[in-house]
C-alpha cells in the first residue's frame, strides 16, 4: 500500500506552481514508489466545493481531513506564495456572527452572513474558522499534527526570500525542487522529498 502525501501549492493558472504538482504526480504513479498524491486542487475540485454555501471554512476542515490521512505535507514555493491571500477573508473571530462572509468562489450566492452560529473548539486541528491564506492553514494543521513537512521551491535554485513568514524556519531545510540531468534538460529532482518520505 502506497503512502498517502498531501500537497498545497500555489494553482494560479498563468504565475502558479501547478508544473511542480504534475510532476509529482507522474513520481507517485511509477510502479516503485506508488505515493498516492492528494493536492489542494482536488480538495478544493471536491464534493465539498460543489455544495451551494460552500465557505473557506468548509474546505479548511476538508484540508484537515486530508492533512490528518497523510503521513506527509509537500509545501511548493514560488515567487508568488508569500504573497497569496486565497482564504483569509474570514472576520468571523474579530467582528462576531454578523460580519459578512465571502463564499468560496465557485459559489454563485455571493456575499451574505457568516453562518457559524457558535465556533467549536479544536484541540487537535486547527479551528477552520480563521483569517488564515489557504496555505498558512494547511501548514499550520501539519505542524500541529506533528505530519512530516516538506518545503521545495519551484526553482533551479534556493529561493528563502519566497519563504512565507511563517515558515522561516524552514529556509535551512527547504530544497530546488528542479535541476539540470546529464543532457541539461530541466528535471525534477527527487533526492530530498525521496529521502524526506523514506524511500
Amino acid at each position: 500500500m502506497g503512502k498517502q502525501v498531501y500537497i498545497s501549492a500555489d494553482y494560479s493558472p498563468n504565475d502558479g506552481d501547478r508544473s511542480v504538482v504534475d510532476e509529482l504526480h507522474k513520481w507517485g504513479n511509477d510502479n516503485l514508489h506508488k505515493v498516492n498524491y492528494c493536492d489542494t486542487a482536488q480538495v478544493a475540485k471536491g464534493s465539498v466545493s460543489r455544495n451551494a454555501d460552500c465557505r473557506p471554512c468548509d474546505l479548511k476542515t476538508e484540508f484537515n481531513s486530508q492533512i490528518n490521512a497523510s503521513s506527509a505535507v509537500i509545501f511548493i514555493i514560488g515567487d508568488k506564495t508569500s504573497s497569496r491571500t486565497a482564504g483569509s477573508t474570514c472576520r468571523r473571530q474579530s467582528d462576531g456572527m454578523l460580519c459578512s462572509c465571502t463564499p468560496y468562489k465557485q459559489n454563485a450566492n455571493g456575499v451574505t452572513y457568516c453562518k457559524v452560529y457558535s465556533i467549536p473548539t479544536y484541540l487537535y486541528d486547527v479551528n477552520p474558522v480563521n483569517n488564515y491564506s489557504y496555505i498558512r492553514h494547511e501548514f499550520e494543521q501539519a505542524k500541529k499534527r506533528g505530519k512530516t513537512i516538506i518545503v521545495v521551491y519551484n526553482s533551479l535554485y534556493k529561493q528563502p526570500g519566497w519563504l512565507p513568514w511563517y515558515m522561516n524556519s524552514y529556509k535551512d531545510l527547504a530544497r530546488p525542487f528542479w535541476k539540470y540531468d546529464v543532457l541539461g534538460r530541466k528535471v525534477g529532482d527527487y533526492t530530498y522529498i525521496k529521502s524526506a518520505l523514506g524511500y
